[in-house]
């Protein structure tokens, strides 16, 4: 079994401010990751690595299928970083589906398309780069650069009327309910639009897959029936989510990349991404960001920071406990909680704050003990494997309890 690979600990840079979340147990302040992370070892942070051990020998075995990366990060430090290879050309040939086409499998190149995601040009590395699709993680993302939006006054509060962002759309023929509907509504997913995602296969009765094959995706998501008030009912919808990217459009007259280019991704240091568009032109912000891990990894660190970055505010004063509150609770059979487009998976009496995608992507954070953890996978074949996201979990928490 190879070991997990550590670098000796850094021993020079900045004094990270005060935060209310990052561990006691540290030692060594970690220099502010703007450029790059400062290297430690589990057992220089205090982390038992006897179960984290274990778990990159079940990856390395491929237990849990096609993982891309592991990587975990405490009190600033990354202290796990393991990369795996697989070959996504010979993996995806021959393979077609609801999901789309892989290597030798497309009928000619109009299939090879942003949202066929079995071809390896596509998915889940975007050609041959190293952003990795990061799918329903976006959601996480996104409500990060509206939470920047309503610190910079460009949004009066997520009590806001959802529709007041919309006055460009065709509003006649839409349910007299949604506009009841506020931004708190939307972004803990109880907005009372009627959407079949999470209860329907990858096929044409999914409204996520109608969405995605629609010339107009906000239109389309405006103009579903509601099968609740708003704020009554949590159904998972990620039209819904992509409402955001119109949200902060109208708001700030930028689209959303160019406004988190500003005054998100541009303060961390965030340089390299791709970020899919709607046929109008509008961030996909249900499932199409691309980054590399180390670079998810600064949007945990900043709400570990309590929105706090090398001593600049980029998020309003309260929006990390606001983001990651759960809003509801009891989304699914396991109690989980959700918040503003982020997850409460608490397990063991741990908080969990996560943010959770398609194929294998987790963001988790354990904000008790300043943690960090990211998995990239992509087992979107017909091949099934067991979920990796309670073993990573029970990693991370076995590793510091």
């Amino acid at each position: 079994m190879k070991r997990l690979r550590v670098a000796a600990a850094l021993l020079t840079g900045a004094l990270l401010s005060a935060s209310p979340y990052l561990s006691a147990q540290t030692v060594q302040s970690a220099a502010w990751p703007t450029s790059s992370w400062s290297q430690s070892t589990l057992q220089e942070q205090g982390m038992d690595p006897t179960a984290l051990q274990a778990l990159l020998g079940n990856l390395e075995s491929r237990q849990f299928g096609y993982v891309d990366r592991l990587l975990v990060i405490r009190n600033g430090y990354v202290v796990v970083n393991e990369r795996f290879d697989n070959d996504y050309r010979r993996i995806s040939r021959g393979q077609r589906g609801p999901l789309g086409c892989g290597t030798d499998a497309c009928r000619d190149d109009s299939e090879i398309h942003p949202y066929n995601y079995l071809h390896p040009d596509l998915h889940p590395y975007y050609r041959g780069r190293d952003v990795h699709s990061l799918q329903s993680v976006t959601k996480s993302v996104a409500a990060t650069v509206l939470g920047a939006a309503i610190h910079n006054g460009a949004i009066a509060s997520v009590e806001a009327p959802l529709l007041s962002f919309f006055d460009d759309y065709d509003l006649s023929g839409i349910d007299p309910q949604l506009r009841g509907a506020t931004l708190d509504d939307l972004m803990t997913m109880r907005s009372g639009i009627e959407w079949h995602e999470s209860d329907r296969p990858f096929d044409d009765t999914n409204t996520t897959i109608q969405l995605e094959h629609s010339a107009d995706w906000i239109q389309f998501t405006l103009d579903q029936p509601m099968d609740a008030v708003p704020g009554a009912k949590w159904v998972y919808n990620s039209g819904g989510s992509h409402l955001m990217s119109g949200v902060v459009r109208d708001a700030t007259g930028v689209h959303l990349n160019e406004y988190a280019e500003e005054h998100l991704f541009g303060p961390l240091g965030i340089d390299d991404y791709h970020w899919k568009t709607s046929p109008r032109g509008f961030v996909d912000t249900e499932g199409g960001l691309y980054l590399e891990a180390e670079q998810l990894a600064k949007i945990g660190y900043l709400y570990l920071n309590d929105g706090v970055w090398d001593g600049d505010r980029l998020l309003p004063e309260g929006w990390v406990e606001a983001a990651t509150d759960r809003h509801v609770d009891g989304v699914n059979p396991q109690g989980w909680g959700y918040g503003y487009q982020w997850w409460r998976p608490d397990t063991s009496g741990v908080e969990v704050w996560a943010g959770l995608g398609f194929g294998g992507q987790y963001l988790l954070v354990l904000p008790e003990y300043g943690v960090i953890g990211v998995i990239n996978s992509w087992n979107v074949f017909p091949e099934r494997f067991p979920g990796v996201l309670r073993p990573f979990l029970m990693g991370l928490i076995e590793s510091v309890l």
